[in-house]
């Protein structure tokens, strides 16, 4: 048995801190080699690119989740700014989005694990299931108890990039960055593509919204806050990373001469007093697994709010009496979780990722510029957004042009997305559900015919008047 309500028990601390663990870890560990093997020396450039590029939605969903502080995040948002049908679309997509991003966490800290223990290659996506147990297991145990424990390790890592960028500024070779931008502009786009999820995790707090008290003020300054940091973070430690390595060792040190799994350790080993590669290493880990924990505890809550909307099978909703925790929606997420460990390569989690990201920010500004139009009496969020609607427009533009550098397999899966959250909308959803959403609003409103029809834009309740 269980109820349906959620306990609000992050402060601002612990939210700041789930949403850099969701950043720091592929972002830093494996992703600089992949954008360097795109950009050379450059993808410093794409890091910021990209953080320029998700900006926009971060302040869009400031505003929006301090309008809408429950469980949900991207889906809830879209739900109710454009309809059930874009909803379920953007929530599955964001959903599966997080599910990739931390099933990459966990399948790339096998590099790095082995770097610290004789395990062969064949038995990393062994011990990246193990752990993806125990990721699920704590996201079932409690909120509270997942945020004590992402504040700890994300804030033990931080120390240790510190550490990291202050060696590395000694003894980095200053030729190692010439030529600069080896591929030219292009290449600094198409690696921003590439590294675009690295930043995903400053909107999945959104997601936990419910559960962070003062929503209202420590929404927006998590969300900003964790950007501004995790920026200079990413900026410091991948100029020391293209410093401190050998490119050819970047581009091809990793499986089958594809890029390295493992950039952070491949100039470390003078670091630390000849220690860096082990630290690094553990450090590596430790901040993989705190990614794919806050993943985790962000992506469960897309399932428990589509089934709040009757969108989603009811058993999703319900929370667990003991931990009050969404289990069933833990279990489900965590499922898909094991099965992409098992059986689909690294690298493909990480584009796939990145374009399902990439879709549904754009999707988030846009929603945020159909509440600014309808502007329904329920809308009233303590934070506005600065520049709208012209920082709006630019996010919706520059995703869809990052989007179209990322290839051609991830765009026809983010295509399968769309597909797929249509049908289960035709097939399950539209007949349990009759909201329109802010756009439905605005629409009957310049027709003249809202007079039989009225909606709580907030909470997506309906009635006849």
């Amino acid at each position: 048995m269980g109820h349906e309500n959620l306990e609000r028990s992050l402060g601002l601390y612990p939210t700041m801190m789930i949403s850099m663990g969701a950043m720091i870890g592929s972002g830093i560990f494996v992703l600089p080699a992949l954008g360097y093997k795109k950009a050379g020396p450059a993808v410093i450039l794409a890091y910021v690119l990209a953080a320029i590029v998700v900006l926009p939605a971060a302040l869009s969903k400031a505003e929006m989740a301090t309008a809408i502080p429950e469980s949900g995040g991207t889906y809830l948002y879209i739900d109710r700014a454009l309809g059930p049908l874009f909803g379920i679309i953007a929530g599955i997509g964001a959903w599966f989005s997080l599910v990739f991003k931390s099933s990459f966490a966990l399948v790339g800290l096998g590099a790095y694990l082995l770097l610290l223990v004789p395990v062969s290659q064949g038995q990393i996506t062994y011990v990246a299931l193990g752990l993806g147990v125990l990721v699920i297991l704590l996201n079932v145990s409690g909120t509270k108890l997942t945020g004590r424990i992402q504040a700890v390790i994300v804030s033990l890592v931080l120390v240790g990039l510190v550490g990291y960028v202050i060696n590395g500024s000694v003894i980095v070779e200053a030729n190692r960055f010439t030529p600069f931008a080896t591929h030219g502009g292009s290449g600094v786009i198409t690696a921003a593509a590439f590294v675009f999820v690295s930043y995903a995790g400053v909107t999945k707090i959104a997601s936990v919204a419910e559960e962070v008290k003062s929503p209202g003020k420590n929404l927006p300054r998590a969300m900003i806050g964790s950007i501004t940091i995790m920026t200079l973070v990413y900026v410091s430690v991948v100029a020391a990373v293209v410093g401190l390595a050998d490119s050819e060792i970047l581009k091809h040190g990793g499986p089958n001469g594809s890029a390295s799994l493992t950039p952070m350790t491949d100039g470390a080993s003078a670091l630390f007093g000849g220690a860096g590669v082990t630290i690094i290493a553990v450090i590596g880990v430790v901040a993989l697994i705190s990614m794919a924990n806050a993943g985790l505890l962000s992506s469960s809550r897309f399932p428990l709010a589509m089934s709040r909307d009757n969108l989603l099978p009811p058993q999703l909703k319900l929370i667990d009496e003991r931990f009050t925790t969404p289990r069933n929606a833990v279990l489900l997420t965590g499922a898909v979780l094991l099965l992409l460990i098992a059986y689909v390569p690294v690298i493909e989690l990480a584009k796939l990722a990145s374009a399902f990201q990439i879709l549904v920010f754009a999707a988030v500004n846009a929603a945020l510029i159909v509440f600014r139009v309808a502007d329904p009496a329920s809308y009233e969020p303590e934070f506005i957004s600065p520049g709208y609607p012209y920082v709006q427009v630019f996010g919706i533009l520059g995703s869809l042009g990052l989007l179209s550098q990322i290839g051609t397999i991830p765009i026809l899966s983010a295509g399968g997305i769309i597909v797929g959250g249509t049908v289960i909308y035709l097939v399950y959803g539209r007949s349990r559900t009759n909201r329109k959403g802010a756009v439905g609003q605005l629409l009957r409103r310049r027709r003249g015919t809202n007079d039989d029809y009225s909606e709580d834009i907030m909470t997506g309740d309906t009635g006849d008047n």
